[in-house]
């Protein structure tokens, strides 16, 4: 797929999801108490933990114990496809987790691709010399548009912050968000129960892995940091944790104008019950069940494959709901409407974007940055033509000045937003991520100058085995692993080796500028330089 297409976003978004992604789909896990169980690696010692289904042993590499591939929930297949997760069926055998478990069904591309629904399962993993200390539990929850990706491998944070990870496989796409009348009337966001029904595995399990169940901190980027502020406004995830950090959590089109994504991040306004409830009849009707005496059964019973294919990027009109929808149990209000109202769980927030992140085609020539400002904004655009004019940017001219401004209008100050709404009911440390040379990643055309893209901190919380950086880029990586995992201990991201970081507030709005070779430093300049005063009208929720 070209990278100028109309349908690129898809791919840069997918793509991103990849930088969370660190090993091969894997085969289907042994189920506990199954014949298959002597065919797993065999376990180290001193890795025999019990949890409340059952015991199981891991792996114990560079210092670090791992326990993959357990399941949290019970498969949710036949009558439990589009249910609320029910719990995991106790093993009497010790479990070998030494192989990753299945991820969630979706199209390949990414080298995660599924078509196996039993796939709740997490991992864990812990320092190998933690001691008898309760230490703070960073909960990954993976990005991908909520259709692709699986989680990263959280050997570095444990190995350098000290703390216990946990990695989460949820239901994605139509099967995590499929909302049908005759499914229930608060169905859909099965994605988000999964996620929550982790949590709860966590609080009845965590602290025989030597983690602290009082000091839970969820973190993701992209559809992971969207799954955050969800999680913090969700009246079901309330107690399940104390911290978050939402990485790249607005990301939608603006206006929802050629995009490949449904409504779906921390600033848009999401379907109703009753829409969604009519976008997915006429998916029932799609897949053949339109006219079945129980349109249900017939849909549990429709091949995952064909309802991959019949689902798609969820941008037809037939095609069903395949991203969060207001269900009125799960989500009572889009996000955005809850941080703007105060209808917010009691947390700590982490909340920021990347400076130049996009999910939109590129603009290769002022032909191309005319007639696609025209597309995305409409009415609204000789208002963007002078704000946002050529001639005040350097070659490639017509690429920079479209990557600015729809990264302005669809991250950059819909997040600087939400610092100022969430701040008002929560504690809130804000930042921006300005490291525009961070190393390139696979999804971007090389050749052009990408600036500070889309979830760029994944590859230095989760490196890459090998990863060469340059000495500035190695004190920045430092540095976030400090901050992340300080964070998690103390509910604050000003540790030892880190610059002061105030909290967010109205009277003190200050915000992180993340940047390489510990140049960071604190700014309340964004909203005049990026030209808030008039996206902010634009945003949802603003009035």
């Amino acid at each position: 797929m070209e990278p100028k297409k109309l349908r690129w976003p898809a791919v840069v978004a997918a793509a991103a999801a990849a930088m969370l992604f660190t090993a091969p789909a894997s085969a289907s896990p042994a189920s506990p108490g199954s014949a298959t169980l002597a065919e797993a690696a065999e376990c180290a010692s001193g890795t025999t933990v019990s949890t409340d289904k059952g015991v199981v042993c891991g792996t114990e590499t560079d210092g670090v114990k791992s326990w993959l591939g357990i399941r949290y929930a019970a498969p949710p297949v036949g009558e439990l496809r589009w249910a609320p997760p029910e719990p995991a069926h106790a093993w009497t055998s010790t479990f070998p987790a030494t192989e990753r478990g299945n991820n969630c069904p979706q199209a390949d591309g990414l080298g995660s691709g599924s078509t196996n629904e039993d796939c709740l399962n997490l991992n864990v993993r812990a320092p190998a010399n933690a001691g008898s200390k309760r230490l703070p539990v960073m909960v990954q929850i993976h990005g991908g548009g909520f259709r692709f990706g699986t989680p990263a491998d959280g050997s570095h944070l444990v190995r350098s912050g000290n703390v216990i990870s946990v990695e989460v496989h949820y239901r994605l796409g139509i099967f995590g968000f499929m909302s049908h009348k005759d499914l229930g009337r608060n169905s859909g966001n099965y994605a988000f129960q999964d996620q929550q029904a982790a949590l709860r595995w966590v609080q009845k399990n965590i602290s025989q892995f030597g983690g602290d169940p009082r000091n839970v901190t969820i973190f993701g980027a992209s559809a992971g940091g969207s799954s955050v502020c969800a999680n913090a406004v969700s009246p079901t995830a309330r107690g399940l944790f104390q911290k978050g950090i939402a990485q790249s959590g607005e990301y939608n089109s603006l206006l929802g104008t050629n995009t490949s994504w449904q409504p779906q991040d921390c600033k848009s306004e999401l379907p109703s019950a009753d829409e969604a409830h009519r976008i997915n009849e006429r998916f029932a009707a799609a897949v053949g069940c339109g006219d079945a005496a129980d349109t249900a059964a017939c849909l549990r019973q429709v091949p995952v494959k064909t309802l991959l294919d019949k689902s798609g990027n969820g941008m037809g009109p037939d095609q069903g709901t395949i991203a969060p929808v207001v269900d009125g149990k799960t989500l009572t209000m889009s996000m955005a409407k809850a941080f703007a109202t105060g209808r917010v769980n009691d947390v700590t927030l982490m909340h920021g974007v990347d400076r130049d992140e996009t999910q939109l085609a590129s603009a290769n020539t002022p032909a191309d940055y005319e007639r696609m400002v025209r597309q995305q904004y409409g009415r609204y655009a000789p208002q963007v033509f002078a704000r946002y004019p050529l001639d005040r940017f350097p070659d490639p001219s017509a690429f920079i000045a479209y990557r600015t401004l729809v990264a302005d209008s669809n991250s950059v100050c819909p997040s600087l937003l939400n610092h100022k709404r969430m701040s008002r009911s929560i504690k809130v440390y804000a930042y921006q991520s300005d490291n525009s040379d961070a190393p390139p990643a696979s999804f971007l055309d090389q050749t052009k100058p990408n600036g500070a893209f889309h979830v760029l901190l994944n590859q230095f919380l989760s490196p890459r085995p090998g990863a060469q950086l340059t000495p500035n880029q190695k004190a920045f990586g430092a540095q976030i692993t400090a901050q992340w995992t300080g964070f998690a201990h103390t509910g604050s991201p000003t540790v030892k080796g880190t610059p002061l970081w105030p909290r967010f507030t109205r009277h003190n709005p200050d915000v992180m500028a993340l940047a390489p070779a510990g140049d960071s430093e604190l700014t309340r300049e964004i909203a005049r330089q990026h030209h808030c005063d008039f996206w902010d009208r634009l945003t949802p929720y603003n009035h």
